[in-house]
C-alpha cells in the first residue's frame, strides 16, 4: 500500500500544472520530496532533473518517467476578448468543447472555458465531427482584446482544470497520469531503495518534453551515459468497450504492470524483469512491441553506443484525455518490481543479447 505521505505527493504533482515545456512547478515539488533520500539532486540547461544514489559504482542504471502533459497554448485573443489556441503534443480536440481551463500567465492561474457553437446552432452534419482547434476558443468572460490582454499574453501554456477523482477498486483518475504516475513510481523505487544492499549506481531522470518528441529522454541519456535504463510510462489498457483486442493487445487494469517485448527492448533486461517479477510474485502483462516504442525507452536505448533498455508500462484507461484512469495496485506492483531488479544487479552484469 501506498504511505499516506506518498499519496499525498502523488496528487499534488498530479494536480500541478506542467505542459511541454513549462514543467518547472512539478520538478520542483519532486526535488522537495526526494530531499534526504538520494546523495544528489540537479537540473540541466534542457530541464530534466536528476537523482543520484551511490554515484560511484561502476555500472550506472538509468529510470525515467517524464513530468510533461499535453495541453494548449494561447495561438491569438480576438476583439471581443476570446482567445484561440494551439495544442501542445497530442491532445484529443474531441473531448475539448465544454472543457474548464486554466491559463497560466505572469500574473497567475486564469480561469476560463473552451466555447463552441451550443448543439442548437449547429447543422447536423456539424455534430457528427470533432471541431478543429481553429473553431474553438476559450471565453475567460474579458469584455474585449484589451481586457483579456491585462490578463494573459500569447504563447501562455493552458490546462484542463479537472480534479482528481477517486474510483472504485483502488483506481483513480486524473489529467496527467500519462506520465506522471510513472515519474513517481520510479521515485518511489529509488526513495525505497535499501543503500546497504545497493551495488550498482541509480541515476533517476524525471525527463521534460516527451509528449513533443522524447527531447527530455533524448538530452538527460546522453549525460548519465547508462549501461542499462528502465522507462516507466502508460501503456493502453483494453479492457473496456470499443476496443479489438486481436489489433491490440489484452490489457487489464490491476492485473500488473506491462513489459514490452520487441527490438526496443533488451533481452537480458526484460529476462532480469521477468525473472524478478516471478521470484516477488508480482503480477505482469506482457505487450507486443515489434517496433520502437514511442516513449522515452526509443530515445534512451540509442543513445551514445546503445543502452541496454526496458520498458514497464502502467497500464491506462482513456489516455490523452482529462479523464484517464489507473490502478494503484499496479503503481505499486511496479515499483516493488523495479526496486529489487535493480538490487538484482551487480557490476558484472552482462546486458549483451
Amino acid at each position: 500500500m501506498l504511505s499516506i505521505t506518498s499519496k499525498s505527493f502523488l496528487y499534488d504533482i498530479l494536480t500541478l500544472p506542467s505542459p511541454s515545456g513549462f514543467e518547472e512547478k512539478v520538478q520542483e515539488k519532486c526535488k522537495e520530496y526526494m530531499k534526504g533520500y538520494v546523495d544528489d539532486i540537479y537540473k540541466d540547461v534542457h530541464g530534466n532533473q536528476f537523482y543520484v544514489v551511490n554515484k560511484g559504482a561502476p555500472l550506472r542504471v538509468m529510470l525515467c518517467g517524464h513530468v510533461d502533459e499535453i495541453g494548449l497554448m494561447v495561438n491569438s485573443i480576438t476583439d471581443e476578448g476570446f482567445i484561440h489556441v494551439v495544442a501542445i503534443g497530442g491532445i484529443d480536440k474531441a473531448v475539448l468543447p465544454g472543457q474548464r481551463v486554466v491559463i497560466h500567465s505572469s500574473k497567475g492561474p486564469v480561469y476560463g472555458v473552451i466555447g463552441r457553437k451550443p448543439i442548437h446552432l449547429t447543422p447536423e452534419k456539424e455534430r457528427e465531427k470533432s471541431p478543429e482547434f481553429h473553431e474553438l476558443w476559450v471565453d475567460i468572460g474579458a469584455t474585449n482584446k484589451k481586457e483579456a490582454e491585462k490578463l494573459v499574453s500569447v504563447a501562455d501554456p493552458i490546462t484542463l482544470d479537472v480534479p482528481i477523482r477517486e474510483l472504485k477498486n483502488n483506481l483513480i483518475s486524473a489529467r496527467g497520469l500519462d506520465d506522471r504516475i510513472g515519474a513517481f513510481v520510479c521515485l518511489e523505487a529509488i526513495r525505497n531503495l535499501p543503500k546497504s544492499k545497493l551495488k550498482v549506481a541509480v541515476y533517476c531522470v524525471t525527463t521534460v518534453q516527451e509528449e513533443i518528441g522524447l527531447r527530455g529522454a533524448i538530452t538527460s541519456a546522453f549525460a548519465c551515459e547508462p549501461h542499462t535504463a528502465i522507462a516507466v510510462d502508460v501503456g493502453w489498457a483494453t479492457d473496456h468497450p470499443g476496443i479489438d483486442k486481436a489489433k491490440y493487445a489484452d490489457i487489464k487494469l490491476g492485473k500488473g504492470p506491462i513489459l514490452d517485448k520487441g527490438p526496443n527492448i533488451n533481452p537480458k533486461v526484460l529476462e532480469g524483469l521477468i525473472k524478478v517479477a516471478n521470484h516477488q510474485k508480482i503480477p505482469y502483462q506482457l505487450m507486443p512491441a515489434p517496433r520502437a516504442t514511442g516513449t522515452d525507452a526509443n530515445a534512451i536505448q540509442l543513445s551514445r553506443k546503445g543502452v541496454a533498455t526496458g520498458l514497464i508500462g502502467i497500464p491506462n484507461r482513456y489516455m490523452h484525455t482529462p479523464a484517464e484512469i489507473v490502478s494503484l495496485k499496479d503503481v505499486e506492483n511496479a515499483i516493488k518490481l523495479i526496486k529489487n531488479w535493480i538490487l538484482s544487479l551487480t557490476s558484472s552484469v552482462d546486458f549483451t543479447p
